[in-house]
């Protein structure tokens, strides 16, 4: 196949931040042995689980055409419940309660964006706030801490294993499989796709479009239910801003891993390879020895490179005709 200037711009465009990321493994392999050391890939991933879970949810709301920035505060919210009410009802009553208060906030958020179709960027960013005051009212502004650490289960979910495996990546990969299997081969997750692509179509043929998008939102609120409880299981006790700029970090996982911010594209599996993408980088930039913020300059760039792939794929070039 002849190469032109035209079909390397494309694959670029598509297949970039691929190329990218190889050009960042190899790099950081050569600076520093420990990278590819197994013990230290398998502490990213399970470092990465609970920001993996998030993204998961989040992949829902993007490929239905809408954006969800309130997952940070939401996350905080759920941990710093079930950890208050381990204390006062006990676990196995505080796991439920958690994810039913998680569930009706990821309701409310879909009535207003699915049925009374506000803008989903206006109503998260807003509801970020919200959620984070309801957090800092229930926490009293204090952080929180399980009393008795030693004499409670409810640390398997975040610090055990099974045949080996850390729970969390267990629970990642368990909840990655399922999810995947729904938006590739339910017609619910079809109806996703068609919402995201062309909302105005999916309405003339039937699809319920507001239900869809309410319920995309309720798909996104579980799993920041399940990322809240594996967060607060593995360190049996949190800060009231633990999921504080987590959104930022979440959205950036799911556009590298394909996912459109116009909507109707994108898959559960690349959202899992963008969360590793960015959980290499992130490990990676520590190992050469540069400090921790530059992580959030790193996802700044990020962020911006995978949003100009991402529109470089529709026109099919990385630059602007008109430039």
């Amino acid at each position: 196949m002849k190469l032109t200037k035209q079909s390397v711009g494309t694959f670029l465009a598509k297949q970039g931040i691929l190329v990218a990321f190889a050009v960042f493994m190899i790099g950081f392999a050569l600076a520093n042995q420990r990278f590819i050391d197994i013990d230290n890939i398998a502490g990213v991933i399970r470092s990465s689980a609970i920001l993996g879970v998030m993204a998961l949810g989040v992949t829902f709301v993007v490929i239905g055409g809408n954006l969800d920035l309130s997952v940070g505060s939401m996350m905080s919210f759920s941990t710093i419940v079930v950890l208050d009410l381990h204390d006062k009802i006990g676990p196995a009553l505080a796991i439920p309660a958690m994810f039913g208060l998680t569930l009706l906030l990821g309701a409310f958020i879909g009535f207003l964006v699915g049925y009374l179709k506000l803008n989903s960027l206006i109503v998260t960013l807003g509801m970020l706030s919200a959620i984070h005051g309801l957090t800092l009212t229930w926490s009293g502004g204090k952080n929180m801490d399980i009393a008795d650490k030693s004499g409670t289960w409810f640390s398997v979910f975040g610090q055990d294993r099974l045949l080996g495996i850390p729970m969390p990546i267990l629970i990642f990969a368990l909840l990655a499989a399922i999810l995947g299997l729904v938006m590739a081969k339910t017609p619910f997750g079809r109806k996703v796709y068609a919402v995201g692509g062309n909302g105005q179509a999916a309405t003339f043929s039937g699809i319920p479009r507001a239900r869809i998008v309410f319920f995309t939102y309720l798909v996104s609120a579980f799993c920041v239910a399940t990322a809240g409880l594996l967060q607060a299981s593995r360190s049996l006790g949190s800060q009231n801003t633990v999921g504080q700029g987590m959104e930022l970090e979440v959205l950036a996982a799911v556009i590298l891993g394909g996912a459109s911010l116009l909507g109707g594209s994108g898959t559960i599996f690349k959202t899992v390879i963008g969360v590793l993408i960015l959980g290499f980088i992130q490990n990676g930039l520590l190992l050469v020895g540069l400090d921790f913020y530059v992580q959030y300059i790193v996802t700044w760039a990020i962020i911006i490179l995978a949003v100009w792939l991402d529109v470089a794929a529709k026109r099919g070039s990385l630059w602007s005709p008109i430039a």
